[in-house]
């Protein structure tokens, strides 16, 4: 056997192509997705990744309490002068977890008073461990945060109302 071919060898005697297998894992970071799996006759690759527990580590992190709770306090005060029927309410496509920061510790995507572009990021929805940015549908300025971080959402649920 060659020393190209043992160095890519395993101990069970698999094949393992080292180039491909960095390609797969490239891709995920490029595309956003947690897992790819390849299948080449009897070889089969599976490359995976896991997001960070977002709600586990912000316990753990005692410095971002502060900001963390303030946060759903504006957001209550929020809620009190703008009804959630609102129709310039932006709504939850699908079921998770809301997020309103990238990750612990990060400044919130948006805040109430807030000016915003069509298109910019407004908070993450997280379904099935994939991170789904909820972006603005039109400009305008942040008139109330329906939600809090960590927080549940359903689908066609009041987020983010828009003015």
């Amino acid at each position: 056997m060659s020393d190209a071919k043992s160095a890519d060898r395993t101990t069970s005697g698999m094949n393992i192509d080292s180039g491909l297998v960095r390609e797969l894992a490239e891709l995920l970071a490029e595309t956003g997705l947690t897992e790819i799996e390849v299948e080449d006759g009897d070889r089969k690759i599976k490359v995976a990744r896991q997001p960070a527990p977002v709600a586990a580590v912000q316990h753990m992190m005692p410095a971002p309490a502060a900001p963390l709770i303030a946060a759903p306090a504006a957001a209550a005060a929020a809620v009190a002068s703008v009804p959630a029927d609102d129709p310039n309410a932006v709504k939850s496509p699908m079921v998770g977890t809301c997020y309103l920061s990238a990750e612990p510790g990060a400044a919130a995507f948006v805040a109430v008073g807030q000016s915003v572009k069509e298109g910019e990021t407004l908070l993450i929805i997280e379904a099935m461990k994939v991170m789904n940015p909820i972006t603005a549908p039109k400009a305008g300025t942040i008139k109330a945060i329906l939600v809090d971080n960590a927080q549940p959402v359903e689908y066609d649920q009041p987020l983010v109302v828009i003015g």
